[in-house]
Formats: C-alpha cells, structure tokens, sequence
C-alpha cells in the first residue's frame, strides 16, 4: 500500500468510529453494514488500487492474519472485561448459570462443524481437508461484529443499590430477558473462537495425512486438551497476577486502579496472548480467561470501566479497518470463484444450521427460565439466530491457508467472505428490532 491510501483508510476508519455508532443506534442498520458497502464502492474507484488485499498472494494473506488477529484478541479482552456473571472455576455452583454457554460451545459448536463439512463432501464433492477447513471456519460466532446483541459493559447488569463489598462467587446481576441473551451470546463469543481452533488445526492434520489412530490421538491429547488447558491455565494465572498487583500491591505505584491506567488491559491482552502462544497454547482463551481473572479480582470496581472503554475503542478502528479492506476485496475479486455451492452454504448456515442446531441445544432439558442462565422460547430462538460469523473466520481461513495449500482455496475464501458479508447484513438488520423487543419484555430470573 502507498501511504497515501493508508492516510484514507485511518481517516475514513477514525470517522466511522466517531460518528456511526451514534448514528445509527435507532435504526436496523449496524455501523458494520455501512462500512462494509462503503468498502465495496471504494474498491469499484481508482482510489481503492493501493488497499487491495491479494488473498492467493502470501505476503497479502499474511496482512489479513495479523489484522484479523489483532482485532479478535482485542475484542476478546473487551467481552471479558464486560461480563458481570461470575464464573469460578473452584466453584461448580457457578457453572450453572454459564448452561447457554456450555450447551452453545459443547454441543452447537461441534454439530455446526459437521454439518457444513458434510454438506461441503457430501453434497458439493470437497475434498475432506477442505471439507473440514469450511466447517471450523465458519463455525464459530464472532466477538467482534456480535457488538449490538453482546452485553453492555462492566457493571450494566448489576444494580447502582447493590453493595459493592460482594465475594466474586455470588452472582448479583440483574437480569431480564434480554440480559440472558446478551449474555448467552457474549460468553459463547467469548470461548468458542479458541474451542474452534482445534478442529481448523484437524483440517491441516487431514491435509497432511499419516495414520488415523495417530493423528487421532495427536489431536484429541494435544489440540484438543493440552493447548486449551495451557491458554485457560496462562490466561487465569496472568490475570490473578496482574489483578493483585494492579489493586492490591504494596507499592503505590504499582496499584494501577488507583492511578485510573487503562492501558493495563491492552498490556494485558497482549502478554497473555504472547506468553501462550510461546508455550504452543490457545492464545485467544488465554485473552479470555485473563480479562475474566482480572475483572474476578474487585469485581465492582470502577477501573474495569476505563480498560473496558479504551479496548472498546481500539476494537471499533480495528473493525473498521477490516470492514473496509473486505468491501475493497469484494471489488477486486475476492468472489470471482464463488458460485451457487457456496452461496449456498452461506444461506443454509446463517438461517438454517446455525438457528436449528444452536436451538435444539439449548432447549433439550432446558435450566428453568426463572433462573440465572435459564432462557424462555423466545429467548432460546434469538440467542439461535444470532449466530453472526466474522473477522474469526477471516483470521481462520488466512492462518489455514499459509499453513498449508489446500484444494479449492480460492472457491473456500469466497464462501467465507460471502458469508461473512451476508451475516453483517441479515443480522445488522434484524439485532435492534428484536433486542428492542426482548428489552419490552419483563422478566425476574434469579439464581
């Protein structure tokens, strides 16, 4: 890129983060629509030549990686920075108002993988790498285009008369409906990127070949439970360090929530995900769990706010920025290989696995509704249908695909942007109508 089109990008990025979200609250129309449109006729004027982004070329997918990564770990901090529902891993009690949570990652998200990489083999002739490579990239929701129906931020859901003086384990939010499906939406956000992993590495072991019962214990030993366990176990002891150190130290200088440092969850964001990735673990768990540590550490304390606002902020350009450079790609031949297999796919995902598999997952012997974690019917069909793909999926396929060559790549990368780009339409129209509505709704869940 000339640094001429990188001054229009930042000046066209900084004032869609100013003035869009503002603008836009009362209609069904998200900032991310607009600035993905605004990409698109961008990309069709002369002065879009220098932003395009070469997906075939490696230096090229290499950018798109580094982008995309940066930005979901970004919103990974701010979405655990966010959570008001406690989750103590000593403590099963907990667990149970995470139950969206768990049935959406344990059940949804794998049953999602299976049934687009069947569809891609069975009915559409992928090969089973590539297959598979679909389904784990498309599968999991994103936490950065999913703003509109995540939770609010630090303390929206726990009342101003509550005591501030709470243990971390008892669950004092107040929640209503819509609370439980911003919720279910925002946890499942939160995890699932890192729990999708696994599957994405699966498809580089198939691509590869080798024995079956070999790669299958290699997978299940090492993808599945020795990297997770490492970026849960680095994410939370990062962030009780950086928590009794930032509120609790014996130096003044070093207790960072009384000097009111936000900048301490970007430094922390960025040394949990480096720490894990040295020690070959989950990156994007550990920005997780390390944000839910930190906050663990004075729940209620007004410094989450500031961090929660600076990484809100940073993961708005950053967004932005992606947006943009994908509407420019539309136009300059991201789609050329797309036909009727994938837009296909895209559709049937968005509006009919997602909804399906997610709702049958979360309906079958269901928590009670009158409880923390509980969801009503209608709950349970918009947690469903929000199932938005994103600037993970991105990241996925861009990382995947400088792993190793696989079949039909150019053909995998089109299905991915379109559907990425049908979801930020389908569900920027629909998420403020029906979060106005489940907002009317009044609800009393309790524990």
């Amino acid at each position: 890129m000339e640094s001429e089109a990188y001054f229009l990008l930042a000046g066209a990025c900084l004032l869609g983060a100013v003035a869009l979200p503002a603008l836009l609250h009362r209609y069904a129309v998200s900032p991310a629509m607009v600035l993905l449109l605004t990409g698109v006729v961008l990309g069709a004027t002369p002065l879009a030549d220098s932003l395009v982004i070469y997906v075939p070329d490696e230096g090229d997918r290499l950018v798109v990686e580094h982008v995309t990564e940066l930005t979901v770990i970004v919103a990974l901090m701010g979405v655990g920075l966010a959570i008001d529902r406690p989750l103590d891993l000593l403590r099963p009690s907990t667990w149970r108002r995470w139950s969206p949570t768990w049935r959406l990652l344990l059940v949804a998200l794998p049953v999602t993988i299976g049934l687009v990489a069947l569809l891609g083999w069975a009915a559409f002739g992928l090969a089973p790498a590539t297959a598979l490579l679909l389904g784990a990239v498309l599968s999991p929701t994103d936490p950065v285009l999913a703003s509109d129906v995540q939770v609010g931020g630090p303390g929206s859901s726990i009342g101003d008369d509550e005591p501030d003086e709470v243990p971390y384990a008892e669950d004092r939010t107040q929640v209503d409906l819509a609370g439980e499906v911003r919720f279910a939406l925002t946890s499942e956000a939160g995890l699932n990127d890192g729990l999708a992993f696994p599957f994405v590495h699966l498809a580089v072991l198939v691509l590869a070949g080798g024995s079956f019962w070999a790669g299958a214990g290699e997978f299940l030993g090492w993808y599945v439970l020795g990297k997770v366990l490492i970026g849960v176990a680095v994410g939370v002891g990062l962030g009780r360090l950086l928590g009794a150190v930032a509120f609790r130290s014996r130096a003044e200088s070093l207790r960072l929530a009384e000097q009111g440092e936000p900048l301490l969850a970007l430094a922390a964001l960025l040394t949990a995900y480096g720490l894990t990735e040295l020690a070959h673990g989950y990156g994007f768990l550990a920005v997780f769990a390390c944000a839910m540590a930190l906050r663990a550490a004075e729940h209620r304390h007004d410094y989450h706010r500031e961090m929660h606002e600076v990484v809100q902020r940073l993961e708005r350009l950053l967004t932005l920025v992606v947006l943009l450079l994908l509407g420019v790609a539309f136009s300059s031949g991201l789609l050329q290989d797309l036909d009727w297999r994938g837009v296909t796919i895209g559709v049937v995902l968005v509006l009919v696995i997602r909804p399906v598999v997610a709702w049958l997952s979360l309906a079958i012997v269901p928590r009670l509704n009158s409880k923390a974690g509980g969801l009503d019917t209608r709950g349970r069909f918009a947690v469903a249908f929000f199932g938005i793909r994103g600037v993970g999926s991105l990241y996925y396929m861009a990382w995947a695909t400088n792993e190793a060559e696989f079949p039909d790549a150019g053909w995998v990368w089109a299905t991915v942007g379109f559907t990425v780009a049908f979801s930020v339409m389908v569900h920027g129209i629909a998420a403020t109508p029906v979060m106005r509505r489940l907002e009317s709704v009044p609800s009393g869940n309790s524990d």
